[in-house]
């Protein structure tokens, strides 16, 4: 089924007056377009699909605005520059890349590469771009109403031949650098993550494989763009997270694991819109996540989605279906075997699930089970998970400033910068500015004082 328009894209009306000026179909400037292409020393496979993209602000990377602007040309008889088609270097139009959930599999391919290839290119405008609200719930729709891809396989195409020695290796780089992240943050993490998938699993996923091995190369590149979504969002970019997310729920759908698609619409989608204020959409992905998963889901992927959902609530002061949740979600985690499950789950344990309650209190405005949740979950968290532990620190901290215990605070939040200051982590300086705001009004106090000289002393960096 064909996937609906997700936004309001910027619509291209420059080249849509020129094509209409030349009397071309969108199939005809397609075919041109592929033969210039091809002159140049291109392989290249648009057809009326692709032109309708461009027309809906899509810029193609490389060349190809050129190639456009030259079959343009030879049937106006004119000279058409890349400005006149709306597509200059660093053009607006470039503001829908990564927001469309395609509707066949070689459309996915060329909307995942496009967003990998301009973000290893560092193009500002991807990295400034700003959370779309209304591109965060659509994907989920078309998630959730989306036959199955009936094949993968691109046998006999150029390139290398993909084997399962290749698809391990993918997995088992995203594994390290997951670990990695969790160590130092994603400041240090995120270029070579994203120079993995602009080069090595781009070359891949343009090569040669057999159904099998396909599903497993596109469920091994879920999980690293995935895991690229985490760390934009790490490095204060949510705008790009966003396009990461929806690429990876697609590229899950290409894999045919529908339970990983969930977990990126609760663990990405649904936490992306928590922490933009959107609560009533963090349930409905939450919710989408359930539903799409209904009798596949394990145990621990089900307390996660019932915690995300949660902290929706707690975010619209529903305290009622807060707790029913988290209650669901308590019973989930306590079916959950140690070991038994996929790997893309096996973090979520009882730490996060802990982490995950102490946000909802600290939402519902109870800081002593907020404070509760947040000590357990430190006493859970392993020495190796530094983000999370700083995280907890200072949600612990903050909601004992809201407490009112202040020195209890300041000492939670000593340690908290200690550890920082192995980071480069947005998210955990934006949990430092939380605290620091909730810690004003006893700006007066020794604890408060010494702290404030602590964080400035440690170049620790707050946001303003």
């Amino acid at each position: 089924m064909a996937a609906r328009p997700l936004v309001a894209r910027q619509t291209n009306q420059r080249l849509r007056s020129l094509i209409q000026e030349a009397s071309l179909s969108n199939s005809a400037l397609a075919r041109q377009v592929n033969v210039l292409g091809e002159a140049q020393g291109l392989d290249l496979r648009y057809d009326k699909t692709s032109v309708s993209r461009w027309l809906s602000g899509q810029r193609p990377r490389g060349r190809v605005p050129a190639i456009i602007a030259e079959a343009l040309s030879g049937k106006l008889g004119r000279t058409v520059s890349t400005e006149e088609i709306g597509m200059a270097n660093g053009n607006s139009v470039t503001c829908g890349v990564g927001l469309h959930f395609a509707a066949t599999v070689e459309d996915a391919l060329e909307q995942v590469r496009e967003l990998w290839h301009m973000d290893a290119e560092s193009r500002g405008l991807l990295s400034r771009s700003a959370m779309t609200a209304s591109a965060l719930v659509e994907p989920s729709r078309d998630w959730l109403i989306s036959s199955p891809d009936p094949q993968v396989a691109r046998n006999g195409r150029a390139g290398p031949r993909v084997g399962a020695a290749d698809v391990e290796l993918v997995r088992t780089t995203t594994q390290a650098l997951a670990e990695l992240d969790h160590r130092v943050g994603s400041g240090y993490v995120r270029p070579v993550i994203v120079t993995c998938l602009s080069s090595v699993l781009s070359g891949l996923m343009d090569g040669s494989y057999g159904e099998s091995t396909g599903r497993q190369l596109f469920s091994a590149a879920a999980r690293l763009t995935e895991l690229a979504g985490y760390t934009a969002l790490d490095v204060g970019q949510p705008g790009l997270a966003q396009r990461y997310y929806i690429q990876a729920l697609r590229l899950a759908q290409a894999a045919d694991d529908r339970c990983y698609g969930g977990y990126v619409l609760a663990a990405g989608l649904s936490h992306l819109a928590v922490g933009a204020g959107c609560s009533r959409e963090a349930v409905q992905l939450a919710r989408a996540a359930q539903e799409g998963t209904r009798g596949q889901a394990p145990p621990a992927a089900q307390a996660m989605f019932y915690t995300t959902e949660a902290r929706g609530y707690a975010m619209l002061g529903d305290a009622r279906m807060c707790k029913i949740l988290a209650d669901k979600a308590t019973e989930a985690m306590a079916q959950v075997v140690p070991g038994d499950g996929p790997e893309w789950i096996a973090h979520f344990d009882r730490a996060y699930l802990a982490d995950e309650l102490a946000h909802c209190y600290r939402d519902l405005k109870q800081p002593r089970p907020a404070a509760r949740r947040a000590e357990e979950a430190l006493a859970r968290h392993p020495r190796t998970r530094v983000r999370r532990r700083a995280i907890d620190l200072l949600l612990l901290a903050t909601v004992l400033a809201q407490a009112g215990d202040v020195e209890a605070a300041c000492q939670a939040a000593v340690q908290a910068v200690a550890l920082l200051g192995r980071l480069k982590s947005a998210l955990g300086e934006r949990y430092l500015q939380h605290l620091m705001e909730e810690l004003r009004p006893f700006a007066d106090t020794a604890p408060v004082r010494e702290f404030d000289s602590l964080v400035q002393e440690s170049g620790v960096r707050v946001p303003r």
